[in-house]
């Protein structure tokens, strides 16, 4: 089994995160062609490819992109999705020539601060919640 059959890329984030899922809609309303598949990272489906990448446990910090058989994450996953949006966004993809070890700090910092500056959902149980944005490409 290929670690992504359907042959698109595919976003795997924090399912109670409030600013994961913000930025899903904002990239679900930027991506025209419908090119990107989405998934919770408490979802079985993301456990599942995840382990056909060999990442099992992934920490929920961190936006994980699956594209073209590679895995990133963190801003490298951030610079990857913008890149494919419609729109001044693609602009942002410049930063990839800024090092990784410059970018992901300031990703983690924000990271680590997300639930107490945005919030979670109102979901009870964190580790099986998946959440259901609208539009959202969600379990393939």
């Amino acid at each position: 089994m290929s670690p992504n059959p359907s042959h698109h890329p595919i976003i795997l984030f924090d399912g109670v995160c409030n600013l994961c899922n913000q930025w899903v809609q904002f990239v679900i309303k930027r991506d025209s062609r419908a090119l990107f598949r989405f998934a919770s990272l408490q979802s079985d489906t993301a456990g599942t490819l995840l382990s056909q990448h060999n990442y099992e446990h992934p920490p929920l910090q961190s936006v994980i992109l699956l594209m073209n058989g590679n895995l990133y994450t963190e801003s490298t996953a951030i610079l990857h999705i913008v890149r494919q949006l419609r729109g001044p966004i693609q602009l942002m993809a410049c930063f990839r020539v800024v090092p990784a070890f410059i970018r992901n700090p300031l990703y983690r910092f924000i990271a680590r601060n997300r639930y107490n500056v945005i919030g979670i959902s109102g979901l009870e149980n964190k580790r099986h919640a998946c959440c259901q944005p609208l539009k959202l490409k969600c379990d393939f």
